[in-house]
């Protein structure tokens, strides 16, 4: 049973202490219990929300979301029928459409944006939280590849390109025959386990477990 705790604000800086990434207001770090929420007490922003495996949980899903992203750029990904005439197409031949002459930045573009980003984010994640699963400490530069994960959470849009892709699909309906081939469903459920991963990821508690468990 969850419960839900406002963490004490303290007036002075110093060890321990947990800024809110909302309003800044400085909280005292406390232990919490498995299931226990901890929010700013001024705000009410969530700050920590450990759970049960969470960590376990986080890994599996990003190994996951991996073998999805792979399944979703190289399968067929829409198949058009229209006139008697037929063609499959995937996310690569979709990248690979714009790389010739002045449209080459756009695949660029397309290509990091919705493959390259998103499958090193979990590359990145993987790398950092892997070790810890299985007890070991974090490995070199576990907290920078984690920074980095973090900054290029924005920037990877796989989930604005399956949206974009079920926009376009009712407007090409009326004139062609469309069937989603097996990446559009890699795709989506690429999306829905992104989604619970990120979800299930308590940035606080992860940092405290780096550092915590950094070889000194």
């Amino acid at each position: 049973m969850t419960s839900d705790l406002r963490t004490e604000a303290v007036p002075d800086a110093g060890m321990g202490l947990v800024a809110c990434p909302v309003c800044d207001v400085l909280h005292r770090d406390a232990e919490l219990a498995v299931g226990a929420r901890a929010r700013c007490r001024r705000c009410g922003t969530l700050l920590f929300a450990p759970r049960r495996s969470a960590m376990t949980q986080i890994v599996m899903l990003a190994a996951t979301a991996s073998v999805l992203m792979v399944a979703a750029v190289f399968f067929p990904f829409l198949e058009l029928q229209a006139g008697g005439l037929s063609r499959q197409s995937s996310v690569f031949d979709a990248v690979m459409a714009f790389s010739k002459g002045m449209m080459l930045p756009l695949s660029v573009a397309v290509g990091a944006l919705i493959v390259v980003l998103p499958f090193a984010r979990l590359c990145a994640i993987a790398y950092a939280l892997a070790p810890m699963v299985f007890g070991w400490a974090p490995p070199a530069h576990a907290a920078p590849a984690m920074r980095w994960a973090e900054a290029m959470r924005p920037w990877a849009m796989a989930e604005i390109f399956i949206t974009g892709v079920a926009v376009a699909l009712v407007k090409v309906a009326g004139l062609a025959k469309v069937t989603a081939g097996p990446a559009f469903w890699a795709f989506a459920a690429l999306v829905l386990v992104t989604v619970l991963k990120d979800n299930l990821m308590c940035k606080f508690t992860i940092w405290k477990t780096l550092e915590e468990r950094r070889p000194s």
